[in-house]
């Protein structure tokens, strides 16, 4: 079929104007001004004349599983608390209370633009009924902990990909994900690192944090030290290097790693995280929930991180007035703007299109609107647009539901203010 806009942004070039996409199969075979893509006999054309056409966003850090924690955990004063405070929480939740949380938080994700998200699986039974069950794509990182249970590190990789091998590949897949440095052994990291490099797997994992962690690596003290001491951890990996240099030695560090948070960097760090093609997640709201310092965007920037934005969870977002929580890249970027208005429109699309793409090895098929791209694209609303550079600022600027989301060119979610006809049936 064939989509006509308003405004077309492919993220690769300027946006277009009275622009068209011609999709097929599930992929996008043109994108072109209107009077250049006729369509063919008997090809739909769907007609979306106040709508701007963007590639659907990238999610690139999300918990699913806490979706309904959303207000339930307010910050504590130290990191460490709030560990506690919702390992306690997760223990009293059914398998069912899991499952529609993680429901509720891919619904939301639909109707706010994402159509692929980088997910961390606590709750592996959940896999692979929930994947059935949304027409998002999910990278779904099973996640690794051993210390509290004192498990060997060997025994809890063979577990984890046991459950890895039995999971299918399709629209959705599985990576690895160590929890973070101080919840793992250093003997774990290393064998996740080599495995993830034989089987050629994506790895995701919390670093830096906090200050409670930084401390602890750093300089072997602290809250988290002592917390993690009095449980019997083995403290030997601590007192010598930086939370990130930590994962270098244990080999960690690569192109395969969406590196999480990363609030707390030391001298050389951003520079580490560059030189081994690291992508560094940052998740602006969870961040101001902690109460974190800066984020080091400078730093990173200058060094020339791969760097990304995502939702966290609703665990950690704090609710203003009387609106619900959402899963939102959309809020996420509301709130980046505020806190770093210095950003360029096209800096910040470009966190949760092309570089999350780039992080998940979906270069040329997600987060941009070429040939042989997924027809996975959202529609805002065009109103005001007058220029190219009005496109930029009401992407960023959007708030609240999308008009209308495509995944594989199918619309799977759409605004009452627009009612899509459905198109024939195409193989995703």
């Amino acid at each position: 079929m064939i989509l006509r806009a308003a405004w077309i942004l492919t993220m690769i070039g300027p946006p277009l104007p009275q622009a068209a996409i011609r999709i097929h199969n599930g992929l996008i075979q043109e994108v072109a001004p209107w009077r250049d893509l006729p369509p063919k006999p008997g090809e739909p054309v769907l007609d979306l004349p106040q709508a701007l056409l963007l590639p659907g966003l990238i999610n690139a850090h999300c918990h699913l599983d806490y979706t309904h924690m959303a207000g339930l955990l307010p910050p504590q004063r130290r990191f460490t608390d709030w560990i506690k405070l919702i390992t306690a929480t997760k223990a009293e939740w059914t398998l069912d209370e899991f499952r529609n949380s993680w429901l509720t938080g891919a619904t939301m994700l639909l109707r706010n633009g994402t159509t692929t998200v980088a997910d961390v699986e606590a709750v592996p039974e959940l896999l692979p009924d929930c994947w059935s069950r949304t027409p998002l794509r999910i990278v779904s990182f099973l996640e690794m902990t051993g210390i509290r249970a004192r498990r060997d590190p060997h025994q809890v990789l063979d577990e984890t990909l046991a459950i890895l091998q039995r999971l299918p590949r399709g629209r959705s897949w599985a990576g690895l994900s160590p929890h973070a440095p101080y919840s793992t052994r250093p003997a774990l990291l290393t064998l996740v690192a080599s495995i993830a490099r034989k089987k050629r797997l994506h790895l995701t994992t919390h670093v830096a944090e906090s200050e409670e962690e930084f401390q602890m690596f750093r300089h072997a003290r602290g809250p988290m030290y002592e917390w993690l001491l009095r449980n019997e951890r083995d403290m030997s990996d601590c007192g010598r290097h930086t939370p990130i240099q930590h994962l270098h030695q244990a080999g960690l560090l690569g192109p395969n790693l969406l590196a999480v948070h990363a609030n707390y960097l030391g001298p050389g760090d951003a520079a580490l995280l560059a030189q081994h093609h690291v992508t560094v997640v940052h998740c602006p709201r969870s961040h101001r929930y902690f109460g974190h310092q800066p984020f080091p965007w400078r730093r990173l920037l200058r060094a020339g991180v791969n760097l990304c934005v995502g939702t966290d969870s609703l665990a950690t977002v704090l609710k203003q007035g009387r609106q619900p929580l959402e899963l939102s890249l959309f809020e996420e970027l509301h709130e980046l703007r505020q806190r770093q208005p210095w950003l360029s429109p096209p800096q910040l699309l470009r966190m949760v299109t092309l570089h999350p793409a780039r992080a998940l090895g979906l270069q040329g098929k997600a987060g941009q609107l070429t040939r042989g791209a997924w027809a996975d694209l959202i529609a805002l609303p065009a109103e005001g647009i007058r220029t190219a550079r009005d496109v930029w600022h009401a992407a960023v600027e959007h708030r609240g539901p999308v008009l209308a989301t495509f995944i594989a060119g199918q619309p799977v979610w759409s605004h009452p203010t627009c009612p899509l006809p459905q198109p024939p049936s195409q193989p995703a």
